[in-house]
């Protein structure tokens, strides 16, 4: 066999292998349930570069063949334990006497390369990856070593060539090198996914938290300051019940303020029901007509009849709070429009404004808590409308423009009986 040929057959074995290491990553990623079986995931990924490595094979010369199956042998032992170890053993022991009969040699040789890794791995588990790195290497050349004083030991007819020395003594050293780092690599790559994601959700619960105590803490400011001046012993029963009416206004807006964080935050899976998109949109019109009178501001509507599943409460409160957006975004009048489209597949929701508009970091970040466009926004309004529409699997998109408007379309999934 020629140099290119025995090269092209190095690179074969070394595909099979990184694919099989890179498939395991995929599927741990993106399977969480994968990870309460990930001995058994990790024996499937690595039985099947040792069979093939066999299968396909390193000729060296004529009186030699050899494989790489011993590096995913290894690294299921290392990564997996003795119990992965030895259920790779069986089958790469089985596979090969059934390729190419029984030899004791081979049992030997696997069955040493076996105990004296499977000695290695608890440690190896707990090291970092300087030392990972390190330890495989130098396992991988004193196996290789061993097994081939054990073979010279035991027949007479085994031959140590260069190209052998090459191939089983000096080459799987390297290759443990690149494929130890390779998987250590992306093990950190998923831990750092998984921490940012944490990170994430704790970055958003503490901007909740101070959102939410900002907020809450000015109506609650007021409240207690009209108790005290209802403790003054000459107040007349009008200017009584004028500060009893502000208490109870103070009182509701801190309430809206909470109702909406914790429709944001835990969002009810039960009530579904059917929504009738029309109908309902209708019925939002006719609560925010007094709001759109005060601000001079037309609405106008073409809503066709569709009809989709969730929420409805979210759905009339995530509406209601885009078509009020809308209305405050058209401080000094203008024309508010709805629009519904039915497809075969979708329910298509189109709100549009010419108001202020909205700039492109203000459309990136709608939605985001503690972000707000208005003055004394808090950004809730905004995340309980994402939220919803997620939850209902819809999709939201804003085209706007500075100072000609916006306009908002939302995609449901249409529900047919």
């Amino acid at each position: 066999m020629d140099f290119i040929y025995i090269n092209q057959n190095v690179l074969d074995n070394l595909f099979y292998i990184l694919v099989s290491i890179f498939v395991f990553f995929v599927l741990i990623d993106n399977f969480k349930m994968l990870k309460n079986y990930q001995k058994t995931l990790i024996t499937a990924c690595m039985s099947l570069p040792s069979i093939l490595c066999m299968k396909f094979p390193i000729y060296i010369d004529e009186y030699c063949v050899h494989d790489l199956r011993q590096i995913p042998f290894l690294i299921g032992i290392l990564y997996g334990g003795w119990p992965v170890g030895a259920a790779l053993l069986i089958i790469s022991l089985a596979i090969r006497f059934f390729i190419y009969g029984f030899n004791s040699l081979t049992l030997i040789v696997y069955i040493v390369i076996f105990i004296v890794t499977a000695l290695f791995s608890k440690k190896f588990i707990m090291f970092n990856r300087k030392n990972k790195l390190i330890l495989s290497v130098l396992l991988s050349l004193c196996l290789g070593i061993l097994t081939t004083s054990i073979a010279v030991t035991i027949s007479d007819s085994f031959r140590v060539t260069e190209a052998y020395m090459f191939y089983f003594i000096f080459l799987p050293p390297i290759v443990m090198f690149f494929v130890v780092y390779i998987i250590e690599i992306l093990s950190d790559a998923i831990s750092v996914k998984s921490k940012i994601a944490k990170l994430e959700k704790m970055e958003v619960v503490s901007q909740l938290a101070a959102s939410i105590s900002h907020e809450v803490r000015n109506p609650l400011t007021v409240v207690k300051g009209f108790i005290d001046l209802l403790k003054a012993p000459n107040l007349s029963q009008e200017v009584r019940e004028q500060y009893f009416q502000h208490v109870v206004r103070e009182l509701k807006s801190a309430e809206t303020i909470i109702s909406d964080y914790l429709a944001y935050a835990k969002p009810a899976t039960e009530d579904i029901g059917i929504i009738l998109i029309d109908r309902e949109i209708r019925s939002i019109i006719e609560m925010t007509k007094p709001l759109a009178n005060m601000n001079s501001v037309k609405i106008s509507e073409e809503l066709v009849p569709g009809i989709t599943r969730g929420n409805i409460q979210h759905f009339k409160q995530c509406f209601l709070n885009l078509i009020k957006n809308s209305i405050e975004a058209m401080p000094n009048g203008g024309e508010l429009s709805l629009v519904t489209l039915v497809s075969k597949f979708d329910i298509i929701i189109e709100i549009s404004d010419n108001g202020v508009g909205m700039s492109r970091e203000q459309i990136n970040r709608f939605g985001e808590p503690y972000y707000s466009t208005k003055e004394k926004g808090t950004g809730l309004g905004s995340m309980v409308v994402v939220k919803t529409i997620e939850t209902m699997n819809g999709k939201i998109k804003i085209n706007s423009v500075l100072n000609k408007g916006t306009t908002i379309r939302i995609t449901l999934p249409i529900y047919t009986s």
